[in-house]
């Protein structure tokens, strides 16, 4: 940024004023530096209009008319630092017009200044603030046609992202409406709903792979970056404070979670069945619809869990649910019984 001191502009804007205004003003736009009560850290603090006015024994509202007549006689003298406005303009134009509350304060004040940019954006009245208010945070602008366009962004973004419905790099957002990625940026940056996650990439805030909410989301994503099938017990190595007996009955209670082996488990999203092996073996025959060999049915099985073939062939024979043509070919009990076109059907 350029070499400007932002504390040597307000201190000059705010001496003009009389006594009770200037602390007014110094208190609200907390400019200048003092213990912070609740950690004792020294530090910047704004304060509301109730604790300066219980201090000087007079009501908020008064306070308020204090604090309008401040900025009122101080907008007369601003003029005199064009320069400001200027960095400010620059700054934002290279942000696609928009910038985030917090990240422009912290861009423009590299932290120790950020309460002296504020009170600058504030009293020069250049630029547009917004405040939060659902999908957005607080955030500045050029103008509203610059406000306009990152919110239409933002909508866009996040049509995309619930119609792809999985995570997308900032290059993905940005090509889809033909932006820079540090404008697109720096749009996403005004909203609550895309999020970035650690990995750096977007998507809602309600999905777990941004917001993880509790262990069974941090399982759920451990499964996602490995890809792989995991014992349980590997889980929980993993995952930092962990219990092992607490991953286990997660991973049985979640839906999006498969028992595939002795202990292993994968996501139902990947295309694992539910259920015991009798029920994947009769949703193989739901899918098929026709008499299956016993190595057709091991090989499709076999995809499905992780077990010993014998474990396969001691289901199959359980008369109730299985039968078995001259042919050795299987099929299911209640498709023979109901007189389906199946030749020789003999029991299993």
């Amino acid at each position: 940024m350029a070499n400007i001191n932002y504390k040597k502009i307000c201190s000059e804007l705010v001496e003009a004023l009389a006594p009770k205004q200037r602390e007014v003003i110094e208190r609200r736009f907390g400019l200048k530096a003092g213990k912070r009560a609740a950690s004792g850290e020294f530090g910047f603090r704004r304060e509301t209009l109730e604790a300066i006015g219980k201090d000087y024994g007079i009501c908020r509202e008064r306070v308020r008319q204090v604090e309008k007549a401040a900025m009122t006689k101080m907008k007369k003298r601003i003029a005199g630092y064009r320069e400001v406005p200027q960095v400010f303009g620059r700054h934002l134009k290279n942000a696609g017009g928009v910038r985030e509350e917090a990240a422009l304060l912290e861009e423009l004040g590299g932290g120790e200044f950020e309460p002296h940019v504020n009170f600058l954006l504030v009293l020069g009245g250049e630029f547009i603030r917004f405040a939060e208010n659902d999908p957005f945070k607080s955030f500045w602008a050029i103008d509203d046609q610059s406000a306009q366009a990152a919110k239409n962004f933002v909508s866009s973004a996040a049509r995309f992202l619930e119609e792809k419905k999985s995570l997308a790099a900032i290059r993905e957002l940005a090509s889809s409406s033909g932006l820079k990625k540090s404008i697109a940026e720096s749009y996403l940056g005004i909203s609550l709903r895309v999020q970035k996650n650690r990995d750096g990439l977007y998507g809602l805030r309600e999905w777990p792979e941004v917001n993880p909410k509790g262990i069974k989301d941090k399982i759920y994503l451990l499964f996602r970056k490995t890809g792989n099938p995991l014992h349980f017990t590997e889980v929980a190595r993993q995952i930092e404070g962990s219990l092992v007996q607490t991953v286990h009955n997660e991973l049985i209670r979640d839906r999006r979670f498969v028992l595939i082996g002795r202990g292993k488990y994968a996501l139902k999203d990947w295309g694992y069945v539910a259920g015991d092996v009798k029920d994947v073996i009769l949703k193989i025959f739901g899918e098929e619809n026709r008499p299956l060999t016993r190595r057709e049915i091991l090989d499709r099985v076999m995809k499905q869990r992780q077990i010993k073939e014998n474990t396969v062939l001691m289901n199959l024979s359980n008369k109730k649910y299985f039968s078995r043509d001259n042919e050795g070919r299987y099929w299911r009990a209640a498709d023979s019984e109901f007189g389906s076109p199946r030749a020789n059907v003999q029991e299993a």
